[in-house]
């Protein structure tokens, strides 16, 4: 088996989670015309110029620097309950038929998990592991001085495995934001992180490779199109420590850890970081618009090696193949063509996917890039006004500020978007944007991403109205609209 093989398949999460969560949660405290505030943050510091302290191979300084600012973060969630194993269980109020068969309705058991987090602003918001917080009931935060703090999720991105929170507070110790592009394979770097309930743990290694695709199985997790572009480390790297830091000696953030090479869930050689330059674009992102703004190239693509220099007859034998368009791509609209290699963005050369799709993604729909393409063994330039996975170049709102969650169904709300309307052919309604475990909606089998029209007779047309009239129901609740397949459904409950 391959390496790469080997490595996926060994990988763990290094952290006990029930799944990834495709909704973010309202805003802390913000509206939705939210941005990051003018506290001092990662956002508002420079990268230093200046050389760390010490000799090389000398930890101290980044150590201390860099302790203060990484968190202990618990969570507590709620552990799924036994669904009725007949129908009089559930029509007797869970105490089983009356005939002899079931049992009695378990209640559902809280369950804890930990992980780590960094302090990214002096006002409290932390970047963490979307694993870390996922499907949380109750956050809690304890600082390096002992202080604890209930935290608030104010966004997720399944994709990068990322997360914000906030907790109040003033005054706190950050990290700086790094350059994770110009790290160099061999360089020193620290992780920092609580394992095993531990106070800030300190380790050290090596960066031992960039780039690294492919390394988590995200089978079922949420996350449709995974943003992979991992630093590979041996810097031991345990449970506890996902979302923890990854610093080079000047005590700048690099990376937040994510996983681990393992075969026992301990950590047996390797640890992967998702790259700073990828967490500053998606916490700030996360923090001002409630979800993350990718721009899209629209390109089908792979990366050049020698059998596809042969087939292609292509005149470069590094680069990224271009095999075809989406539908209003934004690389078409600027004149690239398919069988052209692309060489470098913004004059950084891409010569795997993993450095086109971390470059491209540091960008926002609107923005234009330089995109550098090999045709026929001449070189051509040509800008590209990136959109979005709509095909345009609007900022797309997050569901964040307007997310609401219904107990008595077991689901979250969010707005329909004019792509909704037109694929369901309705012209008002609420998106199931996530269903709850043994709530009434995965009962009956509603979908995530289904559309309910009409609650008791009445058209909603936001996700605040949906939730308001299922709080002021009384008696019998009935429920129309369109599952994800199209077909119409109506429910009583």
């Amino acid at each position: 088996m391959e390496m790469k093989n080997q490595l996926k398949s060994y990988v763990v999460i290094a952290l006990l989670s029930s799944g990834a969560t495709l909704g973010a949660y309202q805003l802390f405290d913000l509206g939705s015309s939210a941005s990051i505030s003018n506290a001092p943050s990662a956002f508002t510091s420079n990268i230093s110029s200046i050389n760390a302290p010490g000799n090389p191979g000398e930890f101290t300084y980044a150590a201390e620097k860099t302790t203060p600012a990484v968190v202990h973060i618990k969570t507590k969630m709620q552990q799924r309950s036994r669904q009725p194993s007949n129908p009089f269980e559930e029509l007797f109020g869970g105490y089983g038929d009356p005939f002899g068969g079931g049992g009695r309705r378990q209640s559902p058991q809280p369950q804890e998990a930990s992980g780590s987090g960094v302090i990214i602003s002096s006002d409290g918001y932390i970047v963490t592991n979307n694993h870390v917080v996922a499907e949380s009931s109750e956050i809690t935060v304890m600082l390096n001085d002992k202080r604890e703090f209930k935290a608030k999720v104010i966004s997720t991105d399944p994709s990068s495995d990322l997360a914000v929170i906030q907790i109040k507070a003033t005054g706190l110790p950050f990290l700086n934001f790094g350059d994770s592009d110009n790290v160099k394979v061999g360089e020193w770097v620290l992780a920092v992180g609580n394992p095993f309930n531990l106070e800030s743990t300190v380790t050290a290694g090596i960066i031992s490779a960039k780039g690294r695709q492919n390394i988590i199985d995200r089978d079922g997790d949420g996350a449709s199109n995974p943003l992979e572009s991992f630093i590979q480390t041996d810097a031991a790297v345990n449970p506890g420590n996902s979302g923890g830091a990854l610093v080079n000696l000047k005590g700048e953030l690099i990376g937040i850890n994510t996983a681990i090479y393992s075969r026992t869930g301990q950590f047996a050689g390797y640890s992967f970081a998702v790259p700073v330059s990828i967490v500053k674009k998606v916490s700030g992102d996360l923090i001002k618009y409630g979800n993350v703004q990718r721009g899209f190239l629209g390109v089908s693509i792979s990366e050049v090696n020698a059998k596809l220099v042969d087939e292609k007859d292509l005149k470069i034998s590094t680069g990224i193949y271009v095999g075809g368009f989406s539908e209003n791509s934004a690389a078409k609209d600027a004149g690239v063509k398919i069988n052209d290699v692309i060489t470098k963005v913004e004059g950084i050369e891409t010569k795997t996917t993993s450095k086109l799709m971390e470059i491209v993604s540091s960008k926002r729909p609107g923005e234009a890039v330089r995109v550098t393409v090999n045709r026929d063994g001449q070189t051509k330039e040509f800008t590209v006004m990136l959109k979005n996975k709509d095909g345009n170049t609007s900022i797309l709102k997050g569901e964040s500020s307007e997310s609401y969650k219904s107990e008595f169904l077991g689901a979250k709300f969010g707005p329909i978007t004019n792509a909704d309307k037109e694929k369901f052919n309705v012209s008002s309604g609420v998106k199931v944007v996530d269903v709850l475990p043994d709530g009434r909606l995965e009962m009956y089998g509603l979908s995530k991403g289904s559309i309910i029209t009409k609650i008791n007779d009445k058209v909603v047309t936001n996700p605040k109205e949906a939730a308001e009239l299922l709080e002021a129901r009384k008696g019998r609740t009935k429920l129309e609209g369109v599952d994800v397949d199209g077909s119409r459904f109506i429910y009583v409950l």
